[in-house]
């Protein structure tokens, strides 16, 4: 396989160009769509000359046994298909991906699924699925010697682009909308070095505003409407194929916010099945906060083929986006597997969280819709007992402690997001009680709970 076969293409108007020549927000200068990247290499091989898919298989499970950091990352083990560098020595890794699957066999049973599994991409550096595509873009950036990254962001985009930066030894630059960020992740981006902008605006705001600056500084846009960003985010549809032995779940459930995350796992499960790795693509549907869900709405109207912005409000945070830049992508990847898209309310977010703390699995908000989602569909007999489903758990629960440790106190939702959950919610809280120190009151307590 070519090394460095690559172009980008405009997803809306077909237009190809080479990797370099995009403008610098990445929109197509014929229709101001984005462009996702393709590999035309692939497509010209057949025969003999087409890669082994047998052969890669090998090679890639051979990988996690080398010390090499390059092939202990999740994403560049793979990079047979990710030729976006002239030389892969220049990849910035902290060996990202590799995140476990987790079988959920509390919810599998309560729901009536043979299996359920939870794929944890929380477990990336730090901490959420934005480290697999900031490994790929800020890559780029450095191989291609920009000396300033910079990104708008809800938290977790901000905490990866920092982090890889600082080890690149880049510059980083984040915008953030004043007051609608969970510290969690915000602490991070400070940690590691950024140059840290709170502004009087939404996500959409800070993005519109960024983009307008590197139209005329010397500084590379890392927002998920950099298509590079999208190839190494759709490597965990890698590593969940062949943790099933390249037999692909049936359903796969994302979390939707800027949608980049739905997008990049369609094309990757595509190319897998392009390249004869797998057999199938399995259903893909997003999960969106009903607060915060204007692809809901353009699927309500128009199948999809249109959107109309929105003034986003959930307490999910990361997914707190009106103005999705992806949204074309991920309505055609949900058309073209068959999946749905749904929203679910802030209780039922709350609800699915904390169902999730019961397995002992610990996710940021916007991670718990994929379950909320799924209860949804099962209830709507969309989804069989028999089907194969994995939730994509994209962030940590600690980048918002303040969520969980809210709703636990009885402190989060509001008397009429509770109304109809008080028994749901009241079986889920686990608040912290004030005892006498002595061993007596302490099993007072324990016997109180158990009760």
């Amino acid at each position: 396989m070519n090394d460095n076969l690559h172009q980008l293409r405009c997803f809306g108007c077909g237009t190809r160009i080479a990797g370099a020549g995009a403008q610098p927000d990445f929109r197509c200068s014929n229709c101001g769509d984005l462009f996702e990247v393709e590999y035309p290499g692939w497509t010209q091989r057949r025969g003999p000359d087409r890669p082994n898919p047998g052969a890669l298989k090998w090679l890639w499970r051979e990988r996690r046994m080398s010390g090499e950091a390059l092939d202990q990352s999740g994403v560049w083990r793979f990079r047979e298909l990710l030729p976006i560098l002239d030389n892969f020595g220049n990849a910035v890794t902290l060996r990202e991906g590799n995140t476990p699957l987790y079988h959920l066999p509390r919810a599998a049973k309560v729901l009536g699924i043979d299996q359920l599994y939870a794929k944890h991409q929380g477990m990336n550096p730090t901490s959420s699925f934005k480290d697999t595509g900031m490994t790929a873009a800020l890559s780029v950036a450095s191989e291609r010697g920009f000396a300033w990254v910079a990104c708008a962001s809800t938290g977790n985009t901000s905490a990866a682009m920092a982090a890889y930066a600082a080890r690149a030894g880049l510059r980083s630059l984040v915008l953030i909308p004043e007051g609608k960020i969970a510290w969690g992740k915000l602490s991070q981006a400070m940690d590691y070095g950024a140059v840290t902008c709170q502004l009087k605006t939404d996500f959409d705001g800070c993005l519109k505003i960024l983009t307008e600056i590197v139209r005329t500084a010397p500084i590379y846009l890392l927002n998920s409407v950099n298509p590079y960003r999208l190839e190494g985010q759709k490597t965990p549809a890698f590593e969940i194929a062949e943790a099933f032995d390249w037999n692909v779940p049936d359903h796969i459930i994302v979390p939707g916010g800027n949608l980049g995350n739905s997008s990049a796992l369609g094309k990757g499960f595509r190319e897998l099945h392009e390249l004869g790795l797998v057999a199938r693509v399995p259903r893909i549907s997003v999960v969106q906060a009903e607060g915060a869900n204007p692809l809901v709405r353009s699927f309500a109207a128009s199948n999809g083929a249109s959107i109309e912005p929105l003034e986003a409000h959930t307490r999910a945070t990361a997914i707190r986006i009106g103005n999705p830049a992806s949204w074309r992508k991920a309505a055609s990847v949900i058309r073209d597997t068959h999946g749905w898209c749904i929203d679910v309310t802030e209780a039922e977010i709350a609800i699915a969280k904390a169902e999730l703390g019961a397995e002992g699995l610990g996710c940021e908000p916007a991670s718990a819709v994929t379950l909320a989602g799924l209860k949804k569909l099962r209830a709507k007999s969309l989804i069989a007992a028999s089907d194969v489903v994995v939730l994509v758990l994209t962030g940590h629960t600690l980048k918002d402690a303040d969520y969980t440790i809210d709703f636990h106190r009885g402190a989060l939702l509001s008397t009429e997001e509770v109304a109809g959950h008080e028994r749901e919610i009241a079986a889920l809280r686990r608040n912290a009680v004030v005892v006498d120190a002595t061993p007596a009151a302490v099993l007072a307590a324990m016997k109180d709970r158990t009760a």
